[in-house]
């Protein structure tokens, strides 16, 4: 897979896929650190004088987060200069490419407004931009698992590399093809989890952790119908829970204040927010011993703060552990920033969410296939 080091840029114009992809609150962007990071390689381009078309997308058609990019384009601009244009395969974005000049960058409407993105034929889209751009830079791991047109545009513009986000995150995965990788498993959607159970140890933890509980038969009482009346709880084959450690006490709200309950106490009318003690211990020891981690999504409700102990406890051990960590993003980046664990002390920490999970249990990203 060839990168940023292997063409002259000068003068080129670029079509660079970047991430962008923000948490929306009532149509507002929320500050987000997929722009900044999405920054390094945009000021890389700029620097060696390219002219930079970003492609980009937020949301999906019909979501209350499906907005324009402009606020994306206002808040990128704390981090480097890019001008923003409302539209993407028309008259007006053809011209402001042609107006570009070497080091200017120029970020196109939200690519999702177009019914060609899901199209994987050759279309407006493809056509678009193999015609007015000369180099395609993909910058967008999150969503290399989705054969989008933006995606496989290699296909139609014959210079392709990644950008320097996507490098470091293939280049830090690449290290998890070691055998003995431990997955610590949390969060809230278990059915993201299931493509990882098979050979690799799972630690389980959160909502997963229960719903793997439930599976080897053990009943939790009012927490068994939170489950499954919010459609979290999921059949999952035996033979894929054997390397699966489960809980063996959780911590519950009693009055407002923290109960650890030993899972032999179950099933009974609490709701369970955490993991307790006995089992941050016997994961922690499992953590010792690995020589490489994934981990996914938080072992409780870290939204409040008595809740946050088993996350703190698993995130300290990772980081203090020899082995080389990847943990994925979004809710685990904030918990390590309220733990106040040295970012520095893991390997790799993520943005991504699907593509991630689908490159370590083993799927070819359509996006890297066509890099190649």
């Amino acid at each position: 897979m060839k990168t940023l080091n292997d063409f002259d840029f000068k003068g080129k114009v670029v079509l660079l896929r970047s991430d962008l992809n923000s948490d929306v609150q009532n149509k507002k962007l929320l500050k987000s650190e997929r722009i900044s990071e999405a920054a390094i390689t945009i000021k890389e381009l700029k620097k060696k004088k390219a002219r930079v078309v970003i492609l980009a997308h937020q949301g999906r058609p019909g979501d209350e987060d499906f907005i324009s990019l402009k606020q994306h384009c206002k808040q990128l601009n704390k981090h480097v200069k890019v001008k923003f244009v409302e539209d993407i395969i028309g008259e007006k974005a053809e011209s402001e490419i042609k107006r570009l000049k070497d080091g200017e960058a120029i970020l196109l409407e939200n690519v999702r407004n177009l019914k060609e993105e899901f199209d994987l034929n050759s279309n407006k889209l493809t056509d678009f931009f193999s015609r007015n751009c000369e180099i395609y830079v993909n910058d967008a791991f999150s969503v290399c698992h989705r054969a989008q047109a933006s995606i496989l545009l290699p296909k139609y513009i014959q210079k392709s590399c990644a950008g320097r986000i996507l490098e470091r995150e293939v280049n830090a995965l690449k290290k998890l093809k070691l055998d003995g990788t431990l997955y610590i498993l949390g969060g809230a959607k278990p059915e993201d989890n299931i493509k990882l159970l098979g050979k690799n140890k799972v630690l389980s933890c959160g909502l997963f952790g229960q719903v793997c509980l439930m599976n080897k038969g053990k009943k939790l009482g009012e927490q068994e119908n939170y489950l499954k009346n919010r459609k979290i709880f999921i059949e999952i084959d035996k033979n894929k829970l054997k390397n699966v450690e489960t809980p063996s006490d959780f911590a519950v709200n009693i009055n407002g204040k923290r109960k650890e309950i030993p899972v032999e106490e179950f099933p009974n009318e609490n709701e369970i927010f955490d993991i307790g003690e006995a089992t941050q211990k016997k994961y922690i020891a499992e953590i010792k011993k690995a020589k490489a981690i994934y981990m996914k999504g938080p072992a409780g409700d870290c939204s409040k703060k008595q809740f946050s102990n088993g996350t703190f406890a698993i995130l300290k051990a990772v980081a203090g552990s020899k082995a080389f960590s990847v943990i994925g993003g979004g809710h685990l980046s904030d918990a390590i920033k309220a733990s106040k664990v040295n970012i520095k002390k893991f390997g790799h920490i993520s943005l991504s969410g699907g593509a991630l999970l689908n490159y370590i249990a083993g799927e070819k990203l359509p996006g890297l296939e066509v890099l190649k």
